[in-house]
This record gives C-alpha cells, structure tokens and sequence, in this order.
C-alpha cells in the first residue's frame, strides 16, 4: 500500500522560510498531479500549490511570488518551498499525489508562523 510522508513543518518567525517535503513509499506509477493544501481549525481545506507531471504549476493567490512547488519525478517526492512566511500561513499542510487509478493524501504536517 502506498503512503506519503511529509516532512520539514516547524515554527518559524515571520520573514523566515521552510522546505516542505512529501515522499511517496511503495510502488506508484505515473503520478499526474502532485500539490499541498493546507488546513487550519474551523476552516475549509484550502489547496496552496499544484504540479503536473510536465512540470506545469499553479499556485493560490495568496501564496504566488512566495512559495514553489518542485517534483522529482525519479524518487515521486514533492516539494514546497516557502519564503516570506506570515503568521496567516499557519495551518497543517498535506501533500496529494493522484495517479492512474488511485488518489492519495498525506497524513500532515504542522507549520507555525510566529514570533
């Protein structure tokens, strides 16, 4: 069964930056679409960043000029690296890859933008 990790959420100061990252363990194959979303308490999941398998990106307004989504098609690992972090980016983030026949969500992990 495939599972994806994420790693790289931690409290950072406003300003700062951090490397999100999303492995996929097991056997999965032709990955079309990887991107984070991102989710906070009491409010919709809200998605931050798309990928294809061509390398075509998209980005929520609110995060454009701040943060990039990468691939490693080779190792099916995802990136997020995010710049410029402010406190209203605090949330759980998760990865999402979906392939041929199959969609798979990441477990979380906690970014907090504080001083």
């Amino acid at each position: 069964q495939v599972q994806l990790v994420e790693s790289g959420g931690a409290l950072v100061q406003p300003g700062g930056s951090l490397r999100l990252s999303c492995a996929a363990s097991g056997s999965i194959f032709s990955i079309n679409v990887m991107a984070w979303y991102r989710q906070t308490p009491g409010k919709q999941r809200e998605l931050v960043a798309t990928i294809t398998s061509i390398g075509s990106t998209n980005y929520a307004d609110s995060v454009k000029g701040r943060f990039t989504i990468s691939r490693d098609n080779a190792k099916n690992v995802v990136f997020l690296q995010m710049n410029s972090l402010k406190p209203e980016d605090t949330a759980v983030y998760s990865c999402y890859m979906r392939a041929t026949g199959t969609s798979i969500w990441g477990q979380g992990t906690q970014v907090t933008v504080s001083s």
